[in-house]
């Protein structure tokens, strides 16, 4: 076996290998063994075809797939003992590469076109200066958190008068004499969405056991609301015209939780919270950790803009990785690989910065680092559903379990050295910390 790389220039290069009889031979041999023993051909017995007809039926298949497989191991090893960086895959030359014929050579000779990685340096120091968004936490951010826990723990109550915003049940009649009058029990009534100021009216301040004559055609803007009060299809919605009574069964109010202990114990645990300022002080907590992920975020987007940028003038195979996309992505067209190259370009940039850094810095990514990334995102997903007190050891145990699905713990392997990476990036850099509102950070992404 014999290997030689040509230089075409910092990037490309053509790597040549020169399979010999001797390389494969004993491999074609070992596996045509194998098919005698297993072959099952009718007039032989198993173990008993003759390896000449064995060799006429297979040996072309047999001896392709063994010089391949040598061919393969030989070039995987060349390169991963001379630390060649490459970019994407090996490609077949399109110029030197000669016909191969199983038939009747013995010797083969392949030659592939290889991008390599540039050399080049990512020096971190005082004199790169990134922004850094510090979102400082506000009263109104903090009373509308403390409203949503209020919110989420809150209950349905009855009450004996109808306000705007409650939940008015009873019997809806169409005032008619007609025998296909329209009667509906156990309809539902909220006040708040009724547009018209006089209908709505009509309904504040009564009691159960109160009749409450109204227009469904006044007091709603849409045939769907009519339909769905009244169990009618829309079109049969748009004919109607005549009032109505609701006779009132039952009405329900949303209160909200109060501001006590057994709220501070529902979401965060018995006792661990014990009066309304550690309450507001945990809120105003929980927010800025938020707003400081974000901020990292906005950090990481834009030192991975500023080290890309370190390696303008750096050539790249460009030619080579746009052959390389259509030909590993069977759905791509020429001119979306043209379109789209700057991105991937600039993607696969920051993936060879990214991987120095955390080279350079012995970056390692433990089990334990993807296994409490995956806790931090249910927990994350659980906090959604007003879930904050959520067990350790299930958060644990469903974090694990979360990592078998295919393509999860792959995924949150990147997000760690990702983020481990951008640590260490922001320690290094200086940071232009601007202090913010979260509408002017919203708003740097419109600029």
């Amino acid at each position: 076996m014999n290997i030689v790389r040509n230089d075409i220039d910092a990037v490309n290069a053509t790597v040549t290998v020169q399979v010999s009889k001797a390389d494969y031979a004993e491999k074609v041999e070992k596996t045509l063994k194998e098919y005698k023993r297993k072959a099952n051909i009718p007039g032989f017995r198993p173990g008993m075809v003759p390896v000449g007809l064995l060799k006429k039926m297979y040996g072309k298949a047999i001896l392709a797939e063994e010089v391949n497989k040598v061919m393969s191991d030989a070039l995987n090893n060349y390169l991963k003992e001379n630390n060649v960086n490459i970019l994407g895959e090996l490609l077949p030359n399109e110029t030197d590469q000669k016909p191969i014929d199983f038939d009747t050579q013995e010797e083969f000779e392949f030659v592939f076109d290889m991008a390599v990685a540039p050399e080049f340096e990512v020096a971190l120091s005082q004199k790169d200066k990134v922004d850094y968004y510090d979102i400082k936490v506000d009263d109104k951010m903090i009373e509308d958190q403390v409203k949503n826990h209020q919110g989420r723990m809150g209950k349905q109550v009855q009450v004996e008068e109808v306000a705007e915003k409650d939940m008015v049940k009873g019997t809806v009649a169409e005032v008619s004499d007609s025998e296909t009058a329209i009667t509906v029990e156990n309809a539902v009534i909220m006040p708040s969405y009724i547009k018209d100021e006089a209908q709505q009216a009509a309904f504040i301040g009564k009691k159960a056991g109160d009749v409450v004559t109204f227009n469904p055609s006044k007091a709603y803007t849409s045939e769907a609301e009519i339909a769905s009060l009244l169990k009618i299809s829309k079109e049969a919605a748009k004919e109607i015209t005549s009032d109505f009574t609701f006779t009132i069964t039952e009405i329900t109010r949303f209160e909200e939780h109060a501001l006590d202990q057994e709220l501070f114990d529902l979401l965060y645990g018995k006792d661990e919270v014990k009066s309304e300022e550690e309450f507001r002080t945990k809120v105003s907590a929980e927010i800025k950790e938020i707003l400081d992920e974000n901020s990292f975020y906005r950090f990481s987007d834009d030192a991975r803009v500023a080290l890309i940028k370190k390696l303008d003038g750096i050539a790249f195979p460009e030619a080579f990785l746009k052959r390389w996309v259509l030909a590993t992505n069977e759905k791509v067209t020429a001119e979306q690989v043209e379109a789209e190259f700057p991105q991937m370009l600039d993607a696969l940039k920051w993936q060879l910065i990214r991987n120095k850094i955390a080279t350079a810095n012995e970056v390692k990514v433990e089990m334990e680092d993807i296994e409490a990334y995956a806790q931090k995102v249910l927990k994350a997903q659980y906090a959604q559903y007003g879930i904050t007190n959520f067990p350790d050891d299930l958060l644990a145990e469903y974090a694990k379990e979360s990592l078998k699905k295919e393509g999860t713990a792959e995924k949150y392997f990147e997000h760690v050295l990702e983020n481990k990476v951008t640590e260490i990036v922001k320690s290094a850099v200086k940071l232009n910390t601007k202090t913010v509102s979260l509408d002017e950070f919203n708003q740097l992404g419109k600029a």
